[in-house]
């Protein structure tokens, strides 16, 4: 079967975006033949920073003919909409329509519409204009003499040549064509920009892939990744040292050649006297180099790694020279940065934080670090942290922001308010939580476990919801320019991983913000893999649910009762007395509670089921105080074996109106009895 090759060869794609757009490229391409009948069996989307490509394998040499029947207006219906109906079937005469009956509607008209399938390659020919004019680059940009109309083509950058070939393996391929802006689809391509300019005549994906390599470009972005890790960890392996290896700058240092090649560069050992997260942000966000650390430690070493795009005449040497220029003036930024800052204690810096904005509704950082102050006081004695410890790290929390060094890099903050505290004698915990209160800042981050960090951390995030939520900028739909869900799934993680019990009712926190942590909590319970209707149905009822360390012990509980027959047949049960209740408080129209009449319990089943209710009921509460939720669950399955007896042996609905009224009632104290650890309507299944 035929297959597709597509190239759109430009000036340079961001790194940034050719993984994106790769992909748009292939979705576009893809939907637009499916939508016309046109199925494949692969396709594949590539990116380097001159083009994207795109193969398409086994497409159909022809779109299949279509055959569809075409309903019409009703028999002496008024003659415009006859014409209508004639005119969208392709059809000349009214005679060439046959009328079928309808009992109900009477007769209509039916056209029969055939089609003859188009060549594929026409198709191709007819959608790419528009997916190559309507691509959804994030940024675009019009060029040349056409860019003076408004409906001139806009591409990521000035757009050169297309590649569009179609055919099978054991055939020439033809070239699909179709112009754009002047530039018309063929066969040509272009090698490496300097390397190997000259254009390049290609015929089908193998060919293409081959003669670009032979022209100093590899296409799989993937692949340019493996080259650079492969010879990054080669060249450091032979000087004795590892590679401190970056995912993110490799993808982004992968989007930036063509044909990448590693070399090795060093600076000054005084320079590491800087931080090493600081030497790594320093060499990483101007040079997209690499840093290498001596083998089996985690110092640093005074060297580096570039990717180049060239292979140099010289072995590289004047392209690292280049490069070890910048690296030192750099460097020397951040020395000066660091010593500077030494100078100057944190606390000294507070002033200056009066004048920095948090947001407009908010007020100051300044004022932000006094309700911080006050709310780690809060929260100290609840995580077991030392009170006068925690309000020292929340007031020097954000002294850092103030500071040279994050103020060139403001990645670093936190990191640097460690350092700083450290070196001017700050306790170690508190050193700890100037950096660690940001933490989690993604759900693959670390989580402070210090209780003064834990403290200080809480505070920051419990603050900004709260703060937020009063000014009533909250999230919605995908839109979270704070990053409120990504502070409250914090705030959880915080609670659930270091086991803490923290009313979150008592902080500050109101029913709707509540909720969001609700929300965010089942987004983080069903990743770890439990059930979203057991959370419900321990959300489901308010005792204690603003305490998420106690919802997620009640949900592990339920999960393990109803992995028992005892807890699957309690359920069961539960379901048999809700629906009969159901139906009898609509009938009746009220709703039975679980006062019973004892002196009106007559048979055996049902004075056995009445006298463990309530002891069931009682011993589960208690459990429950203790926040024993295992035993608590416990005691309710022992409820199923009289449960079971009575379904089996009462009839609820009795002819006497005073005993079928307490039977009512005793099913009632039923519900009410497993409403102490869960909401059981909520359970599915």
């Amino acid at each position: 079967m035929p297959d597709l090759l597509l190239e759109l060869f430009s000036e340079e794609i961001p790194a940034r975006m050719q993984r994106r757009a790769a992909e748009d490229l292939k979705t576009a391409v893809t939907n637009a033949l499916v939508e016309r009948g046109c199925a494949y069996e692969a396709a594949l989307a590539f990116a380097t920073p001159r083009r994207l490509a795109l193969h398409i394998v086994g497409l159909p040499a022809r779109q299949p003919d279509l055959k569809e029947e075409k309903k019409g207006p009703r028999v002496g219906a008024p003659q415009q909409a006859i014409d209508g109906f004639l005119k969208g079937a392709g059809l000349n005469d009214l005679s060439k329509a046959t009328i079928q009956s309808d009992p109900k509607k009477g007769d209509f008209y039916i056209a029969i519409v055939e089609r003859k399938g188009s060549a594929t390659q026409d198709v191709i020919a007819e959608i790419m204009p528009d997916i190559i004019k309507t691509f959804p680059w994030p940024k675009s940009m019009r060029w040349g003499k056409s860019s003076a109309h408004a409906n001139a083509l806009r591409w990521v950058r000035p757009l050169h040549s297309i590649i569009c070939t179609f055919g099978s393996e054991t055939e020439t391929p033809d070239v699909v064509h179709f112009e754009i802006d002047g530039i018309k689809a063929g066969d040509i391509t272009y090698g490496h920009r300097f390397l190997a300019p000259g254009p390049i005549h290609v015929r089908r994906f193998d060919d293409y892939v081959s003669k670009l390599e032979a022209a100093k470009v590899v296409l799989s972005t993937d692949r340019r990744k493996d080259i650079i890790l492969h010879d990054a960890k080669s060249l450091a392996f032979a000087q004795g040292l590892e590679l401190v290896e970056d995912e993110a700058l490799l993808e982004e240092v992968a989007g930036l050649v063509e044909w990448p090649t590693v070399l090795m560069g060093s600076f000054e050992e005084r320079f590491l006297d800087i931080p090493p997260e600081v030497i790594r942000a320093t060499i990483r966000a101007n040079q997209k180099c690499f840093v290498l650390r001596k083998s089996g430690s985690n110092a640093l070493a005074n060297k580096f790694l570039l990717t180049s795009n060239m292979i140099a005449k010289d072995d590289g040497a004047t392209i690292i020279s280049g490069n070890e220029k910048v690296v030192r003036a750099r460097l020397s930024d951040a020395k000066f940065f660091w010593e500077t800052d030494l100078k100057v204690k944190l606390e000294d810096r507070l002033e200056k934080l009066k004048s920095i904005t948090f947001h407009a509704k908010l007020g100051t950082q300044h004022q932000r670090v006094e309700r911080l102050v006050a709310l780690a006081k809060e929260l100290a004695p609840l995580v077991k942290a030392d009170v006068n410890k925690a309000e020292r790290a929340a007031r020097l929390c954000k002294a850092d922001l103030v500071s040279e060094m994050v103020g060139e890099f403001p990645e670093v903050q936190g990191l640097m308010g460690r350092y700083y505290a450290t070196r001017q004698g700050e306790d170690a915990s508190v050193a700890i939580a100037l950096e660690d209160h940001y933490k989690p800042q993604g759900p693959s981050d670390r989580i402070p476990t210090d209780p003064v960090a834990i403290a200080v951390a809480l505070a920051d995030k419990i603050d900004t919801l709260v703060g937020f939520w009063a000014i009533d900028e909250k999230p919605t739909g995908s839109k979270d320019p704070y990053a409120l869900r990504r502070a409250a799934l914090g705030v959880i993680r915080i609670i659930l991983e270091n086991n803490i019990g923290l009313p979150l009712a008592q902080h500050h926190i109101n029913a709707d913000l509540l909720a969001f942590f609700h929300d965010r909590l089942k987004v983080y319970l069903r990743d770890q893999g439990q059930r979203h209707d057991l959370i419900d149905a321990v959300l489901g009822i308010d005792a204690g649910n603003d305490d998420l360390l106690l919802v997620v012990k009640r949900v592990e509980a339920l999960d393990a009762l109803l992995a028992t027959d005892d807890g699957k047949n309690l359920l069961a049960g539960f379901r048999r007395a809700a629906n009969i209740l159901k139906a009898e408080e609509k009938k009746d129209g009220v709703t039975y509670s679980g006062t019973i009449d004892a002196a009106l319990l007559k048979e055996p089943q049902e004075k056995a089921l009445g006298d463990i209710l309530g002891v069931a009921a009682r011993h589960a509460a208690d459990h429950v105080k203790k926040q024993d939720f295992s035993g608590a669950m416990r005691e309710l399955a022992q409820l199923r074996p009289a449960v079971d007896a009575f379904f089996e042996a009462i009839l609820v609905n009795a002819d006497d109106a005073a005993t079928r009224k307490n039977r009512l009632a005793l099913l009632a104290a039923f519900r009410e009895a497993t409403r102490t650890v869960a909401d059981f309507s909520a359970i599915a299944g």
